[in-house]
């Protein structure tokens, strides 16, 4: 396994580093995108700490490419706010359609390089889904005519048999969201793409562990890990 860490944007004042994590034997390309919003700090420390344990040898992409960037918008996570415009809504809508902001802009150009079969957006949200059916938080998110929705459903179950308390329990909710990074790579790029959405209720050591026990799920289920 090699680890190597790059710059997004890097002769820009939205320069931000991203890590190219290869596995010793081919394999599918799969991305790992957060803090796009910079608010949403257990998603972020998520990212980082993946990025973390696989430098440090603890965790081991076995085959093909893991790329994660786990703070897309510095300055939104500066001042902890979700950004000013929404970047989540600034990713091309069509194909051949430009970008809306400069790190959108960036951040797609570098999924059309590496063409990802899957692509993770991790986020944080109001409210428990188990609660209430209206609130995002503790779901997995995905485009009704998703190839991975299989996937998405065995892994909302198997997360939810080691979740004890009931209410913390995840669910699938299926939409676009014209301008999100999810949508513009399952359009355009033709990936199956997720966005991880724990609960800003919940302690930020039990969002983090959520979050990260998911993405290593999905790198399972997706051939990269053991």
């Amino acid at each position: 396994m090699f680890v190597k860490k790059h710059i997004l944007s890097s002769a820009t004042s939205f320069a931000t580093p991203y890590y190219v994590i290869k596995g010793k034997l081919p394999g599918p390309a799969f991305m790992v995108v957060s803090g796009i919003h910079g608010n949403e700090t257990g998603s972020i420390r998520a990212a980082q700490e993946l990025v973390n344990l696989l430098n440090q040898r603890r965790l081991f992409i076995d085959c093909g490419t893991l790329i994660v960037i786990p703070k897309i918008n510095k300055e939104a996570y500066r001042k902890r706010i979700r950004g000013v415009p929404d970047l989540n809504r600034a990713f091309p809508r069509k194909r051949n359609t430009p970008a809306q902001h400069p790190l959108a802009a960036a951040l797609f150009l570098l999924a059309q390089r590496y063409r990802p079969s899957w692509y993770l957006d991790l986020h944080e949200a109001n409210g428990l889904s188990q609660r209430n059916p209206k609130r995002l938080g503790q779901t997995l998110i995905v485009n009704s005519e998703s190839r991975g929705l299989a996937v998405v459903k065995d892994i909302i179950k198997s997360m939810n048999r080691s979740i004890s308390i009931q209410s913390n329990h995840f669910n699938i909710r299926l939409r676009e969201l014209p301008g999100s990074s999810r949508t513009a790579a399952a359009r355009i790029l033709g990936a199956k793409a997720v966005t991880v959405e724990t609960c800003w209720s919940l302690e930020r050591t039990v969002r983090i562990k959520y979050q990260m026990d998911i993405v290593c799920r999905f790198l399972r289920a997706a051939g990269l890990m053991d």
